[in-house]
């Protein structure tokens, strides 16, 4: 993911440009990174450790994902109909 991406959706979701903490903006990041390397394995099937760290982003998106629904299930619902998380 380019700095720029990253800025772009920092743009989209933060309430500024500078605000990369909220958690849907986290979201956002972790699922791009995620579609990203998912791409990645069609072409290198037999990279672990690459899959190691998916599987941890993965995690770490559910995790926040939990949080969402505690804080704001209204928030939750629509950053997951946004992202198109859930098939």
């Amino acid at each position: 993911m380019t700095n720029e991406e990253k800025l772009e959706i920092i743009k989209k979701y933060g309430a500024n440009e500078k605000d990369s903490g909220k958690a849907e903006v986290q979201i956002a990041i972790l699922t791009k990174r995620i579609n990203d390397l998912t791409d990645h394995f069609n072409a290198h099937a037999k990279d672990h450790h690459s899959r190691r760290g998916l599987l941890q982003m993965v995690g770490k998106r559910r995790r926040l994902l939990d949080y969402l629904i505690r804080k704001d299930i209204t928030r939750y619902r629509a950053i997951i109909k946004e992202l198109n998380i859930r098939k």
